[in-house]
């Protein structure tokens, strides 16, 4: 049996398409992209989805009054599609822990920096504000606390002088399309959990910050 995905997304796509390409070309091998959800209807991750033939949906968070009433609405949806694992790939919402809950150890995020660093946004003119060396993207498992939850896998970038938040957005992002789609085949593998609080691959707690990836 495939491990089934449901992709998570309100923007551009870029990741999910790093997905799409890494199906396709058998890197994710005995994968499937059940479908791809946005919270938005203009986002361009939909149309790359549709291209791809993926079952695709839109929910409108601005339809609901609330965040629980919203997170209820897209855990039915994502259920329908029978999920072993929800990958977040730019999806700008914040979840609910009901719904967080729901999908411990199979809910897993991208983040652009070197987690624990920078949570939240603005993360590139951050590590150039306090004047880094380098930067870089961390794959973690979903937990209550926002972009808290344990580290599974992080590339890093240097930092050039000249770098502003767009160059260094750019590299962080070409990154982010190798180690997420990596770590969602570590899971597929059943390699890869979340056990007691920490990220296991092969029996074994990875550190703090997960494994750093190490280009071939």
């Amino acid at each position: 049996m495939p491990c089934k995905l449901v992709i998570l997304l309100s923007g551009s796509g870029s990741n999910l398409q790093a997905f799409i390409d890494a199906c396709k070309s058998k890197e994710l091998p005995n994968t499937e992209i059940r479908a791809v959800i946005s919270n938005k209807a203009d986002a361009l991750g939909l149309v790359r989805a549709e291209q791809a033939g993926i079952t695709t949906a839109c929910i409108d968070h601005k339809q609901f009054s609330s965040r629980e009433e919203f997170d209820a609405v897209l855990q039915n949806t994502i259920d329908q599609f029978d999920a072993d694992l929800v990958v977040l790939a730019g999806f700008m919402r914040i979840l609910t822990p009901g719904f967080v809950r729901h999908y411990l150890g199979r809910l897993i995020n991208i983040h652009p920096s070197l987690l624990p660093k920078y949570p939240g946004l603005h993360t590139h003119q951050r590590a150039l504000d306090a004047g880094d060396t380098e930067a870089g993207a961390t794959v973690h498992f979903v937990t209550e606390e926002l972009d808290g939850g344990p580290p599974i896998i992080q590339a890093k970038i240097p930092i050039f002088d000249g770098d502003d938040a767009a160059t260094l957005a750019d590299r962080v992002l070409s990154k982010e399309h190798t180690i997420y789609p990596l770590a969602a085949r570590w899971f597929a593998e059943g390699r890869l959990s979340l056990q007691n609080s920490k990220a296991v691959l092969d029996d074994k707690n990875l550190p703090e910050n997960g494994v750093l990836f190490q280009p071939n």
